[in-house]
């Protein structure tokens, strides 16, 4: 009996709770769209390995840091695939599977960072687009005009991450948002940085704004990076 009238009470106290909020007008008043959430917080250590900071970096752009407005941004890719795409930097992001990686961005200038890269696969968007048999190279375009390239073959065997954080924080506009592209195993100027546009291509000889002025094509950290 005893059971029975806590049971009856604790049930009368929850109907008269939620009677009193509808009444009042809480329940209305609260707007989903106003509740923001807290800023990431960036990480210093991974699996027991010390992280660089995102403010390690030099700025060595070529038009210095973009503002990418995330309003008007589509991340497309384009050339030699059977279907054309483009995505908003939330169809991207949402759509595919998202990876992390812990990588180092050694740069030419000699300094280097080693970073947690999270991001969607290069792989993943080229498979979607349908690769077109001619294709044997990747076009990368960015904000700024800046342009790199790399092999068809390098980019499938990797799996690179188009990255849209780095130590668990989105990248910041001097970082290269909405993606930067970790282009492990290469020097920094194939990590190309604002990326707007992949495309595949069959011009082997393509080159990017600083292979044109003798930096090497292939960009890998075992060879020269300037060609004499």
């Amino acid at each position: 009996m005893i059971a029975r009238s806590a049971q009856n009470y604790k049930k009368f106290i929850v109907q008269l709770t939620t009677l009193l909020i509808a009444s009042s007008g809480c329940a209305g008043d609260i707007n989903m769209d106003k509740i923001k959430q807290l800023e990431s917080v960036q990480v210093h250590e991974y699996q027991g390995e010390k992280l660089s900071s995102i403010s390690d970096f030099h700025e060595n752009s070529i038009k210095g840091p973009q503002n990418v407005s995330i309003d008007t941004y589509k991340l497309r890719v384009t050339g030699l695939v059977q279907k054309p795409l483009s995505f908003t930097y939330a169809e991207a992001i949402e759509r595919h599977a998202n990876y992390k990686k812990l990588l180092t961005l050694d740069c030419v200038e000699g300094w280097s960072v080693k970073l947690l890269w999270e991001g969607i696969l290069v792989n993943d968007l080229l498979k979607e687009a349908g690769i077109q048999p001619g294709a044997k190279v990747v076009i990368f375009h960015a904000q700024d005009g800046y342009t790199t390239s790399l092999p068809l073959q390098y980019i499938l065997d990797k799996n690179l991450l188009l990255a849209h954080k780095i130590n668990d924080v989105t990248l910041p506009p001097e970082r290269g948002f909405p993606f930067q592209l970790v282009a492990e195993d290469k020097w920094g100027y194939k990590w190309i940085k604002w990326v707007t546009e992949i495309e595949l291509s069959d011009d082997v000889n393509y080159k990017g704004y600083w292979e044109k002025a003798g930096y090497s094509n292939d960009g890998a950290l075992d060879k020269p990076f300037f060609d004499r």
